[in-house]
């Protein structure tokens, strides 16, 4: 496993802090793996982690509860999870992509004693205007604490 408190490079952050999406992947209980767009937010843990947060916002999904969405579900099953952010360019030059390998939980809105909850939504909020009209304090957050940082650029 690499070191979690790699930080990321001036290329790698500034390709993570543009991008306004990326893909979430798990896997489902028969093994096969799930993709999903996410929206999301960043930060560094207190001991330098790279950890991610993503919303179970009020966006239409199949099912009423987010905690019965697949990717969660996936999630509390097995943590494990990797999420791609890249850079899509005419100019192959311009291609860019880092993959986070991660182990991710769910936050919930009254098991969160250190706050992380509210501060994760401060920053989702800061990043997504969108969710300025989402009420969102009691659904659950992605944590996604980032374990191995691989990242490609067509730049070099």
């Amino acid at each position: 496993m690499s070191d979690p408190r790699r930080r990321l490079d001036a290329d790698e952050l500034k390709l993570l802090a543009s991008s306004r999406r990326a893909v979430l992947a798990t896997v489902s209980d028969n093994g096969r793996p799930r993709l999903v767009p996410i929206a999301f937010a960043y930060a560094d843990a207190a001991d330098g982690q790279l950890i991610l947060y993503s919303a179970l916002d009020e966006k239409p999904k199949s099912v009423a509860d987010p905690r019965s969405l697949a990717r969660v579900k996936d999630v509390l099953a097995r943590p494990q999870v990797t999420v791609l952010v890249d850079q899509w360019s005419e100019d192959w030059a311009r291609l860019a992509w880092l993959r986070l390998d991660a182990v991710a939980t769910l936050i919930e809105t009254d098991s969160d004693p250190v706050g992380e909850h509210q501060a994760a939504l401060r920053l989702l909020r800061e990043r997504y205007k969108q969710y300025d009209t989402h009420r969102l304090e009691g659904r659950p957050v992605l944590r996604i604490a980032v374990e191995r940082i691989v990242g490609w650029s067509g730049g070099g």
